[in-house]
């Protein structure tokens, strides 16, 4: 009997082209375009174009309202954590939680074996049992650092068929197979804030007023005033509306005191952070110190750091160069050659023995 597995089609060429792929290697596939109750413009134009593209596959897809989730797992984290003046990782926290968690209950309910996505990235079992994921064969297009938070029972159900292909290479793919979206842009924006502007969507969300404060320096001296810390994020240049003999950047957001420190840009660099919410892959712990590859933001091409095991679950990174802008609320993800071995989110950064 043939493997069934459920895609994930947001109406992009990646998924699309995924779909396809795993109808060649003769799997029984069906699509889903999983509604998040947001954009509501944009959702019905990707469930439109995904079903499109199902008709072509010769595919069975389904549009499911998983409003409810995504706003309670991503809608009011996201918020949250900008009122604590955190950054955070709303894709990685949805991918979990909705993109895999409810996409696999889905599958269950379908009598599915599997689930797939789009997603540039690979997975890897390795000799001791456990599942990783792995970068994917384009370091251009790696979503691997938007993984990090799978667990072990969604690595071992999840099919990346695009990961091992570069995105010229799906795009041929697609254009070949005659899929309507073959062209279709990627999207570059948080899908249920289109327009960017996420400060005015915190306060629709929370009804909380933005207030404003102060901008301070390293000492405390006031700088000037801002427009309230959801507006900012560490750093931030643009936009601070100071006046200054050199340039000044967000160094840390004090939601206590509603301050914003801002430095130069030295002051943005450290070697050390802290990180909490651990989510291991390679590994199912951590016995001592450990070399590694650390990614401190989805741009970042990784810089090589010792991870120390903390007493109270936490890891404890000290990378071998300074790094600029360890950001309070992003997520942290550590490599070796064979996968991620664990990845958090960071919650303190250091310079020079320093809390930044």
């Amino acid at each position: 009997m043939r493997k069934k597995v459920v895609v994930g089609m947001s109406g992009g060429v990646d998924s699309s082209a995924a779909a396809y792929l795993l109808k060649e290697q003769g799997y029984e596939v069906a699509g889903v375009t999983m509604g998040t109750g947001q954009n509501e413009e944009g959702a019905q134009t990707a469930a439109e174009d995904a079903a499109h593209v199902a008709r072509v596959l010769g595919i069975a897809h389904d549009a499911v309202d998983f409003g409810r989730e995504f706003k309670r797992h991503v809608v009011d984290y996201f918020v949250a954590e900008y009122l604590k003046g955190r950054t955070p990782n709303p894709c990685n926290v949805c991918n979990r939680f909705v993109k895999w968690e409810a996409l696999l209950e889905y599958a269950d309910r379908a009598g599915a074996d599997y689930v797939a996505t789009g997603h540039y990235a690979r997975i890897r079992r390795l000799d001791c049992g456990r599942y990783t994921v792995c970068r994917s064969a384009t370091a251009a297009k790696d979503q691997s650092y938007a993984l990090y938070n799978l667990t072990q029972r969604q690595l071992s159900r999840t099919l990346l068929p695009a990961g091992e292909y570069e995105k010229t290479e799906i795009r041929r793919i697609a254009e070949a197979a005659k899929l309507p979206v073959a062209d279709k842009q990627d999207s570059q924006d948080i899908c249920f804030v289109p327009d960017g502007d996420y400060a005015a969507f915190i306060r629709r969300e929370s009804g909380c007023a933005a207030e404003p404060g102060n901008f301070v320096d390293e000492t405390g001296r006031v700088l000037g005033r801002h427009k309230g810390i959801i507006h900012y994020t560490v750093g931030q240049r643009r936009g601070l509306g100071i006046s200054a003999s050199e340039p000044l950047f967000v160094q840390k957001l004090r939601p206590e005191t509603n301050e914003v420190v801002l430095c130069r840009s030295e002051g943005l660099f450290g070697r050390t952070c802290e990180v909490s919410d651990v989510n291991y892959m390679a590994e199912s712990r951590l016995s001592g110190p450990t070399p590694a590859v650390g990614r401190i933001r989805y741009s970042h091409g990784g810089s090589q750091c010792t991870l120390y095991p903390q007493p109270d679950g936490t890891i404890r990174c000290v990378f071998e160069e300074a790094q600029r802008a360890m950001t309070p609320g992003q997520a942290a993800v550590f490599y070796r050659e064979d996968g991620i071995v664990c990845g958090g989110t960071i919650r303190r950064a250091f310079g020079d023995g320093a809390e930044i």
